[in-house]
């Protein structure tokens, strides 16, 4: 008996250590992409193929398991990433090899024929698809924009409708049957191959058929044999050859791109797998004719793996997300009154809410509180319209902008500056040191550092730039033995010094841009340094007299400010805190509040009526902006003063000025100092437009 349960158990094993590994199951939804996708899986055993009849299939089996990967339209890419799907973008096409991870939505017609995209109307229309981008919703947006179409929201009728009524006839894939829309259809009007006019093929394939008058698709559609033939409708009304789409085009589309589960570890198995294929045409469907684009656009030059947690908005971009959204069917939100502001951590949102209710009037509230665990997250939702505004570092407001926000009101620390505007908001970053400890700047090497935060404009943009400068080494471990810059990776050397919330074990909070970090931000890159966490705080000028000399929180208590130095580039020795001017690392732009373009006005008329009720010369305030009671530089920070308006139209690299841009772009070339949303939002050139 014992023999056989060996035997028994030899085998299990044995089952275990011969079982294949992972294997890509890739979506395909018509007969000749699974000949496609088997001829591949044939070659290359790391995929396998799984056959659906349309794309919301393909979502669908990815979100349950069934399947891990497709290829999708941005249009389609928006509809993945919904809430219900809830699968992301991982891998982008690249079309030419300069790297051109978007494409042009053009408009074309045969030549010979007179009509321009104002003369529309009436005529016969061919779609890549209903929802598709350069088929559906880039011109359908642009010619409601332009008023060609006229349609005043769902509330009236359908988008499909007023496209009906605008065109005589057309072939837009995924219409429902014996519509107008699928007037022009060869097929059974479905959103798959099952319909000859689908895709970027089948709707030119349309107009060269002569079935519809203009064919809506990407910009390299048309063979290169039949250019002579066709024509781009541009939008002032004029045409141009086909090749002069950069400039006569309807709009710039993200890249295709292949979407899966929010999977790390699947994600690396797709994107090593694609990228071990050899001995075969990812990109060319020319075995499969007449079928085009088969798993992957024939244009394909090359696969690009996109930046970690790129979700479907940041992929898309804002502009592209404001064109499908004005197309879905949901009713125009009312305006509101209110702006929400985000809060980071626990703190954050206490005070965000104690604001909230003290700005009741009439009835309704003029500050809303959202929340997240950082300050990314907290970008993320003002550009998703979820929240409208936060007040941030400069190095935050360089990432905001990149990902298309705009400095809206900037902090003021000058009381004298509040009632005689028209002085520059600025401080100055420093490095400080205790006396006793004997550095200057050229001994820094090798020791401990305190930072108010990574990516943070005093506590590491400028001292790491300037320290880059001298090394010309990206890797800071190598400079500094050990430190705390929240907001590191947890395993870094940059977070082993760091406090936590105290907790003993479990502490979640150690190393986190928040709050509930105890050396988080000016006031904790100090106290990291008074309590030996570190041997150098890089912070604000005004932080030691802030807290030292019975100033400040109860564990700057003891601190006395005659204790501290500061050190500076090109100074032999360290000079007293109060000779900041002389001994800095730079002047630095002051924190300011971001919003989105168009939010601009509102968020500045909202806060102005605020700060007149809850700023600090307001004797009787049942609340103070301004102040902190349960921590430090919530939600702003506590020296500030007032709120000063930033010019609408002011953009973020005016606001930083040339010498912190300077600094930022060469900080940049340290890859990894870029944060993860900013790679998103840079990733290609037509996402957003500032």
């Amino acid at each position: 008996m014992q023999t056989l349960l060996l035997v028994a158990l030899l085998g299990s094993l044995a089952a275990v250590f011969a079982a294949p590994a992972a294997k890509v199951k890739w979506c395909v939804k018509s007969e000749k992409e699974l000949e496609k996708c088997v001829a591949l899986a044939a070659i290359a055993p790391a995929f396998t193929c799984v056959t659906k009849s349309n794309t919301i299939e393909c979502i669908m089996a990815i979100k349950a398991g069934e399947a891990d990967a497709i290829t999708l339209d941005g249009g389609d890419i928006y509809t993945a990433g919904l809430n219900n799907y809830n699968l992301e973008p991982i891998i982008a096409e690249d079309y030419s090899t300069s790297s051109e991870t978007c494409y042009y939505a053009v408009a074309v017609v045969k030549k010979g024929t007179t009509f321009g995209i104002k003369g529309l109307q009436g005529k016969k229309s061919c779609h890549t698809g209903v929802g598709k981008s350069a088929g559906w919703n880039i011109p359908v947006g642009t010619l409601v924009s332009m008023n060609l179409i006229q349609w005043s929201g769902v509330e009236d009728t359908s988008v499909e409708d007023a496209v009906s009524n605008f065109f005589s006839a057309s072939c837009a894939p995924g219409s429902a049957r014996g519509s107008k829309l699928c007037e022009l259809c060869h097929g059974d009007c479905s959103w798959s191959h099952n319909e000859p006019y689908y895709g970027y093929a089948g709707a030119f394939q349309c107009l060269k058929d002569g079935a519809g008058d203009v064919a809506f698709v990407k910009h390299l559609t048309v063979p290169d044999s039949e250019k002579q033939d066709y024509e781009l409708l541009c939008k002032d009304d004029t045409r141009a050859p086909i090749d002069d789409y950069r400039t006569c085009h309807l709009a710039r589309a993200p890249a295709h791109a292949v979407v899966s589960r929010k999977d790390a570890q699947l994600a690396d198995l797709i994107w090593n797998s694609l990228n071990s294929v050899q001995d075969f045409q990812l990109f060319s469907s020319e075995n499969y004719a007449p079928s085009k684009n088969l798993m992957f656009k024939d244009s394909t030059v090359r696969l690009v793996r996109l930046p970690a947690n790129t979700d479907s908005f940041l992929y898309l971009g804002a502009e592209y997300m404001s064109i499908v959204r004005s197309l879905k069917k949901e009713p125009a939100s009312s305006a509101s009154s209110a702006i929400k502001w985000c809060a980071v951590g626990h703190a954050e949102t206490t005070k965000c809410d104690m604001w909230s209710i003290n700005s009741l009037a009439d009835g309704s509230t003029a500050i809303e509180c959202q929340n997240a665990t950082t300050v990314e997250e907290c970008v993320k939702k003002i550009m998703r319209k979820e929240a409208d505004a936060m007040a941030v570092d400069g190095g935050q407001v360089y990432t905001a902008g990149k990902c298309g926000l705009v400095p809206a009101m900037v902090e003021q620390y000058s009381g004298d500056l509040c009632s005689n505007p028209g002085g520059t908001a600025s401080y100055y970053a420093v490095a400080v040191v205790k006396k006793s400890s004997g550095l200057t700047w050229e001994k820094l090497k090798g020791h401990r550092s305190c930072h108010t935060g990574l990516g943070k404009t005093a506590g590491w943009n400028i001292p790491m730039g300037q320290i880059h400068k001298q090394t010309q080494d990206c890797d800071f471990t190598k400079f500094f033995s050990s430190g705390c810059a929240p907001g590191s990776d947890p395993s870094s050397p940059f977070c082993s010094q760091c406090a936590g919330s105290g907790k003993t074990v479990g502490d979640e909070s150690k190393c986190s841009a928040s709050a509930e970090e105890r050396y988080n931000g000016y006031a904790g890159a100090f106290r990291c340094l008074v309590e030996d966490a570190g041997e150098v705080a890089f912070i604000k000028h005004t932080i030691v007299p802030e807290n030292s000399n019975g100033n400040g929180p109860a564990w700057a208590s003891g601190v006395n400010a005659d204790d501290y130095q500061l050190i500076c580039p090109g100074q032999a020795a360290p000079v007293e805190i109060s000779e900041y001017a002389k001994c800095n690392l730079a002047a630095v732009p002051a924190h300011a509040v971001v919003t989105r373009p168009e939010t601009h006005s509102e968020v500045v008329r909202i806060l102005l009526e605020q700060q007149a009720k809850f700023c600090s010369s307001v004797s009787d305030a049942p609340f103070r902006m301004f102040q902190s009671d349960s921590g430090k530089n919530l939600l702003f920070k506590d020296s500030t003063k007032c709120l000063q308006t930033i010019p609408a139209g002011t953009s973020f690299e005016t606001f930083l000025g040339a010498k912190y841009m300077s600094a930022m772009n060469y900080l940049r070339q340290c890859g990894e100092t870029t944060p993860d949303l900013e790679k998103s939002c840079t990733f290609h050139s037509c996402q957003q437009k500032n």
